[in-house]
């Protein structure tokens, strides 16, 4: 249930078209004051300390042209809702946030947020990405959804638009952050993908319907993406990327932060690798990413090795006495005991265990490497 009832609701949905997301003086009144006599307030009916008046004009003007009613009548008229602290859909990480916190959610798409937000990972990088970021993110993407994580990004060109097709493709969960109202299509060539996104998985902004995005509001947007997930992975950022705003965002939240290489002459990993020199954790899969951000003991990502091959298997003895016969040719028992520098009863019986196994093959007095053990 929310904390609140239809009124505070109400003052809500108005304040979120009139403070810009992320503004820390709406936030701490809300918190001072509530919705209701902050809304008021807002509106010419009640002071604001600490205000200059300039600022206070841009507040009043905004007020007025505050129409909550159908901003909430149109987000349902979409198949969505607009969720507040303290509902039962909030997500509760959002309140690492403080004052920043998000006024309260638009939100489109059938799934419930809260269950969602998680069990998430953000994938985040460059717009202008290359071949390799695109099949990492979208494969990076599908894989955590297949094993039951959410993949949460910002719907933009680039490493966000492969992380959720990639997740759409596996028939996965994914979450859209959003710069804008949660009807407007931006950028408008991601029309499809947004639409499916609202359809598959879920689309959230903090900006009422009809609201466009600002550069502002993008940079404010990370905040959120930041929050919500339980860590950031970083394909490819250039040095002054947004991206890396997202992970500077989510370590000071106490958030994992990772970064996936790519190529030491590329430059749009070079943000990446100075984020990984630093405090990142270095990620190629999401088996590590999830043993990074799940529970402790749990989700452990498999040891990382070379293949496997029958000579692994041997004692130590039996291999030195393997090590101790000719690449091509063969050897006696005596040539193959100084060889392997073992004494000679030793090295006949394991030149007949090694026989039993596949390894040599023996001809007279001469042993050898059989054609598997050559391989």
């Amino acid at each position: 249930m929310s904390t609140g009832g239809g009124e505070e609701r109400r003052a809500r949905a108005a304040l979120t078209r009139i403070a810009e997301p992320g503004d820390e003086t709406v936030g701490r009144w809300l918190r001072e004051r509530g919705p209701v006599r902050v809304l008021r307030a807002l509106s010419g009916e009640e002071e604001l300390p600490g205000v200059t008046p300039r600022r206070a004009a841009g507040y009043r003007l905004r007020s007025a042209r505050a129409d909550p009613d159908a901003d909430l009548a149109a987000v349902r008229e979409l198949g969505g809702r607009f969720i507040c602290p303290g509902d039962v859909e909030w997500p509760a990480q959002l309140d690492d946030l403080g004052d920043q916190r998000p006024i309260g959610l638009w939100v489109r798409g059938r799934a419930s947020l809260r269950p969602w937000a998680l069990r998430s990972v953000a994938v985040v990088g460059a717009r202008a990405c290359s071949d390799y970021g695109t099949q990492v993110a979208a494969t990076l993407a599908a894989d955590l959804t297949e094993r039951g994580w959410t993949v949460v990004s910002g719907a933009a060109f680039g490493i966000d638009g492969a992380a959720h097709r990639g997740a759409l493709a596996a028939a996965g969960a994914t979450i859209g952050v959003l710069a804008c109202g949660v009807d407007v299509t931006y950028p408008p060539s991601h029309a499809r993908l947004i639409a499916r996104m609202a359809e598959q998985g879920l689309l959230v902004g903090e900006l009422p319907p009809g609201d466009h995005p600002t550069r502002g509001r993008f940079i404010l947007r990370n905040r959120v993406i930041a929050a919500l997930t339980r860590g950031t992975v970083v394909v490819e950022a250039k040095l002054r990327s947004g991206s890396l705003i997202t992970a500077r965002r989510a370590r000071g939240l106490g958030r994992i932060v990772m970064g996936v290489p790519g190529a030491v002459t590329s430059a749009l990993s070079e943000g990446v690798h100075e984020l990984l020199r630093g405090d990142g954790l270095l990620v190629t899969d999401a088996a590590e990413v999830i043993e990074l951000v799940g529970r402790v003991g749990d989700d452990l990502a498999p040891e990382r090795r070379g293949p496997l091959v029958g000579r692994d298997l041997l004692e130590p003895e039996a291999a030195r006495v393997l090590d101790g016969l000719p690449a091509h040719g063969g050897a006696n028992a005596e040539t193959v005991a100084v060889r392997s520098g073992t004494g000679l009863d030793e090295t006949l019986g394991r030149l007949h265990e090694l026989r039993a196994l596949g390894f040599v093959e023996r001809e007279g007095d001469s042993w050898a490497l059989t054609p598997v053990a050559r391989r």
